[in-house]
């Protein structure tokens, strides 16, 4: 057995609020890189010369770094600890920005990619759990809410931000990655003093693993991974051809319009969880996935129309659908999860939702060429309008129900 971290007196240690504000950060910070190179797509496609199938993998191949690296290491900073694992994520993520930097063909941007999913795959899973150890005040409920705004509100962020540099600042090719790099070099330095929740630690075992969910919480999981099914899913047609549909109804490649509509989708997903933070989270559920439907289905009938205002309200709708009904599925799972799984459950969790971004992604790649985009984007958002309401209907058959009393 490994010896646990150092004691205060030969490191020193961040307090309980900067170490959660830290272990919080690096949610944040991994989806504000995700999306960053959604902007500069249509530039790669110019100079490279590839095809929107090429596209969708591009972004799937992150999506499946990710599932590999929960796959394969999820359980391990439950064994390793959350702070050596956080610092091989941050360091790694590190790299990925210079790959980007440096990236002159397709096959870097599948490299960088790759790699990105790994390492975030890596900072999701210790990252979600550090937050469930760190919490001032251990409170679970706080943790999902913390979550679900970061990470909705780092895909929002980074679009915005990636568009910004990409439109107005010289060089926009390198320049969001040196950003992206000096914020990971600030979350490293914070990582590296932060206080380490795991007391006994093992050698941890870098081997395949399938997902683990304890029995007793397999009820609250099977719920939440529908609600993140529904979400996610059109999460990662938005965040892929996202910005190309904008194109077309917009008639403008403007890199601030079209990465409108993924800004307002998870722009208005981490409002709509802030202000839905303290519902009951089967009450998020059911909210979260009726909007979600109305949203798609607004977004299916502006494209049939060709109608952009449509389209952004569709996106605003539909986003905090999306924010609201991961929210809740995020909130019933964290509150239920035993201490001593809590990596691995969450490296479960997001097993289910990046499985959701990335197979949607590849099959409207397939799909783009013989149907065209817009037809693409109707049937999808009809698809996930269904499950939506499917999810709706579950979570408000299986709400608590209060016990009557005896007279």
């Amino acid at each position: 057995m490994l010896s646990s971290s150092p004691s205060p007196a030969t490191r020193r240690t961040l307090g309980p609020t900067a170490a959660y504000a830290v272990a919080s950060s690096v949610i944040g910070l991994a989806l504000v890189a995700s999306i960053t190179p959604s902007p500069l797509y249509g530039t790669y496609r110019e100079l490279w010369g590839f095809s929107p199938l090429v596209l969708t993998l591009v972004y799937a191949t992150y999506a499946f770094g990710v599932l590999g690296a929960l796959l394969l290491a999820g359980r391990v900073s439950d064994e390793a600890g959350r702070r050596p694992v956080l610092l091989v994520a941050l360091g790694t993520l590190m790299v990925t920005s210079v790959l980007y930097m440096l990236a002159d063909s397709v096959v870097w941007l599948f490299v960088a990619r790759g790699l990105q999913g790994l390492a975030t795959g890596l900072a999701l899973g210790a990252a979600s759990a550090a937050m469930l150890d760190l919490h001032p005040r251990r409170d679970p409920s706080a943790v999902g809410l913390a979550n679900g705004v970061l990470s909705a509100g780092g895909i929002g962020l980074g679009m915005l931000a990636s568009a910004t540099l990409v439109e107005l600042a010289p060089a926009p090719r390198v320049l969001p990655y040196v950003l992206l790099l000096l914020l990971f070099a600030i979350a490293f330095a914070g990582t590296l003093a932060l206080p380490e929740p795991v007391e006994d630690r093992t050698r941890p075992r870098l081997k395949p693993q399938r997902p683990h969910v304890p029995a007793s919480v397999r009820g609250a999981f099977l719920l939440a991974a529908l609600a993140v099914i529904a979400s996610w899913s059109i999460g990662g047609l938005f965040f892929s051809l996202g910005p190309q549909l904008s194109a077309g109804l917009f008639d403008s490649t403007d890199h601030l319009v079209t990465a409108l509509g993924v800004f307002l989708l998870a722009g208005s997903g981490s409002l709509a969880q802030l202000a839905f933070g303290r519902a009951r989270p089967w009450v998020g559920a059911v909210t979260g996935a009726v909007a979600l439907a109305v949203g798609m289905l607004m977004i299916v009938g502006a494209v049939a129309l060709e109608s952009p205002v449509l389209f952004l309200l569709g996106a605003v709708v539909g986003g905090g659908g999306f924010g609201v009904a991961f929210l809740g599925a995020l909130r019933a799972l964290s509150i239920v999860v035993p201490a001593d799984h809590r990596a691995s459950v969450m490296s479960a969790f997001y097993v289910v939702a990046y499985g959701s971004i990335s197979v949607p992604a590849i099959l409207a790649g397939v799909l783009v060429t013989p149907l065209g985009l817009d037809t693409t984007f109707e049937l999808f958002g009809a698809v996930v309008a269904g499950l939506a309401l499917v999810v709706a209907a579950e979570a408000w058959r299986t709400r608590p129900r209060a016990v009557p009393t005896v007279a």
